[in-house]
C-alpha cells in the first residue's frame, strides 16, 4: 500500500486524504461532508480515505495522532494537515485554491 500511496500523492491534482477509523463517530460525519466536497470540486481534486487501523504505518509516517485527520498533498508535497471536523465550504475552498496553485 505504501507504494500505491506514494504514487497517489505524487499527483498533479490535489489529493485530500481522510485518515479515519471505522469506530470513530466524528469520522462518519466527516465522511458525509466529504461526499458533498467531492461533488463541489469534481475532477479538480481527489478524495481518498485511509483507515488508520488497516494502514497504521502510513498514519504514523504522516504524524496522524487522532481521527479524523485530513491532509492535502500535491506533487508529493504535504500542503495542509489538520485534525478534527471541517465543513464543506472550508474544504471546497481549500481544494480549489490548491488546484489552481
Amino acid at each position: 500500500m505504501s507504494q500505491q500511496f506514494n504514487e497517489l500523492i505524487n499527483s498533479e491534482r490535489p489529493v485530500l486524504i481522510d485518515f479515519f477509523a471505522t469506530w470513530c463517530g466524528p469520522c462518519k460525519v466527516q465522511s458525509s461532508v466529504l461526499n458533498t466536497v467531492k461533488d463541489n470540486v469534481g475532477d479538480a481534486a481527489r478524495i481518498v480515505k485511509i483507515d488508520v487501523d488497516e494502514y497504521p504505518t502510513i498514519a504514523a509516517e504522516y504524524g496522524v495522532r487522532g481521527v479524523p485527520t485530513l491532509a492535502v498533498f500535491k506533487n508529493g508535497q504535504l500542503l495542509w494537515k489538520e485534525s478534527g471536523l471541517h465543513d464543506v465550504n472550508t474544504l471546497t475552498n481549500l481544494l480549489h485554491e490548491f488546484a489552481g496553485a
